[in-house]
């Protein structure tokens, strides 16, 4: 199928995340949709620096592409992607989603009545991050490396200080143990090539919440 680019050889590019997420909008030339195909990351076209640049390549957020649909005139692009690292946007706040300005609502939205997760799937891209490109003195890579019975007995002995500090009336301790639970869990899911969208959805398959 032959895209319609722009006066300016430019096409519009929506990215989005597995779940549905608006992360950011770009535009690509035509070098940078082909590198975008032959690489599975995004390429984009930078009009103020007049080239083209990979998404990602100086801070590590970079973006597996999952699928690319083209509207009905052929001529803007909504591309899925796994978002690595903090998320898509580069301003100072570092936010996950480009789209974090809100103007105006007329209420919540269902995601909006969601438990805050964007946390976790930071911590899961970075611990992806980590067991694909190793870091000397990274505890995260010296678990990966002693393997999978390393991690459970890991897994194991946080679980112990949670339920130790589940005696305690503060919740610091509780807080603190759990934080060091969920990241655990989380090297166990990475160790194991288990998503961390497949637990939300074995999750969002228990509630009524309907899926994005």
């Amino acid at each position: 199928m032959r895209l319609k680019y722009d006066e300016n050889g430019l096409i519009p590019a929506i990215i989005q995340d597995d779940q549905g997420r608006v992360l950011m909008m770009a535009y690509m030339n035509e070098e940078a949709f082909n590198k975008t195909l032959q690489t599975g990351e995004t390429w984009f076209y930078s009009r103020r620096r007049q080239g083209i640049w990979r998404k990602g390549e100086r801070r590590g957020n970079i973006q597996q592409v999952k699928r690319i649909t083209v509207d009905c005139d052929r001529d803007s692009l909504l591309i899925t992607v796994n978002q690595h690292g903090h998320g898509a946007c580069d301003d100072e706040e570092g936010a996950y989603s480009c789209f974090h300005n809100l103007l105006m609502s007329d209420g919540p939205e269902p995601s909006d009545l969601r438990p805050h997760r964007e946390i976790l799937s930071w911590l899961y891209s970075t611990i992806e991050d980590r067991r694909r490109s190793p870091k000397v003195g990274s505890y995260t890579n010296y678990l990966m490396e002693n393997g999978l019975d390393k991690i459970l007995k890991s897994l194991g002995e946080e679980a112990a200080e949670v339920l130790i500090a589940a005696k305690n009336e503060e919740p610091d301790d509780l807080i603190y143990e759990v934080s060091d639970l969920l990241y655990h869990l989380l090297v166990l899911l990475v160790f194991k090539q288990v998503r961390l969208e497949a637990v939300y959805n074995e999750l969002i398959a228990r509630s009524n919440i309907p899926k994005q």
